[in-house]
C-alpha cells in the first residue's frame, strides 16, 4: 500500500455504503464528516456513481469540499438515470462485477459506511481478498448508531467456534467515529501473519 502522505501521495479512499434515501439523519451527518475528512486531507474518493442515499451525500460532499470523486456504476444502474454526473471521473462498467473489481484495483483503503446487502457484499470481498494476501490494504467500517455491532458479534462467533483464527481480527477495523477511521488510516502497518490454514 502507498503511505498516507496527503501531499505526494493522495489516497484513494473506496466508501461502500447505502443508496438509500431513508435514513436517520445520524447516517447522513457522519457520511458529510468522513467526506469532509477526506477532502481536506487532499485524498479523494471511489464510490458507486449515485446521486442518492449516502453514496450521493459523500460524493457531493466531497466534491463541495474541493476533493476527487471517481464514481464507477454499471450500465444497467447508469440506464436508470441516477448517477451523478458532477463526478470527477465516472467509469462505467458492463456489470456489477466488473464494477466491484475496478474500485479494489484503484483503491488504497476501503471504508464500508452503513449500508445494505450490496455494502456487505462489497467490503466482505474485500476481507477475504486481504486474509488470503491478495491485497494488504486497510478495511474499516463506520459503525453509526452501533449499526455494525451485530455483525462485530457474528464475527466474534466465527473465531470462537473456529471458522476462523482469531488472528484475523486484524483484518478490519471496527471504527465509533470519522475521526477514528482516520486515526487508523494514518497508523495502519501492513499486516504480517501466516495464511488462512496455518495456525
Amino acid at each position: 500500500m502507498r503511505t498516507a502522505d496527503r501531499s505526494e501521495n493522495p489516497l484513494n479512499i473506496c466508501v461502500f455504503c447505502s443508496s438509500s434515501d431513508n435514513l436517520d439523519d445520524a447516517f447522513y451527518e457522519d457520511a458529510r464528516k468522513v467526506g469532509k475528512h477526506i477532502a481536506a486531507r487532499g485524498w479523494g474518493i471511489v464510490y458507486g456513481g449515485t446521486r442518492i442515499g449516502l453514496m450521493g451525500e459523500i460524493a457531493r460532499t466531497v466534491l463541495n469540499s474541493g476533493g476527487r470523486v471517481t464514481g464507477v456504476i454499471p450500465e444497467h444502474i447508469l440506464s436508470r438515470g441516477i448517477a451523478l454526473n458532477d463526478c470527477t471521473e465516472l467509469i462505467v462498467t458492463p456489470g456489477m462485477s466488473e464494477r466491484k473489481n475496478t474500485m479494489i484495483e484503484i483503491s488504497d483503503v476501503f471504508i464500508a459506511l452503513p449500508g445494505g446487502f450490496g455494502t456487505l457484499e462489497e467490503i466482505m470481498e474485500v476481507i477475504t481478498l486481504k486474509q488470503l494476501q491478495i491485497i494488504d490494504k486497510p478495511v474499516l467500517f463506520l459503525n453509526t448508531l452501533n449499526y455494525y455491532q451485530h455483525l462485530n458479534d457474528f464475527f466474534e462467533k466465527v473465531f470462537e467456534h473456529r471458522f476462523t483464527a482469531g488472528k484475523f481480527r486484524e483484518l478490519y477495523h471496527m471504527a465509533a467515529e470519522p475521526g477514528e477511521l482516520f486515526s487508523y488510516i494514518d497508523s495502519y502497518k501492513p499486516l504480517r501473519f501466516t495464511d488462512k490454514w496455518t495456525e
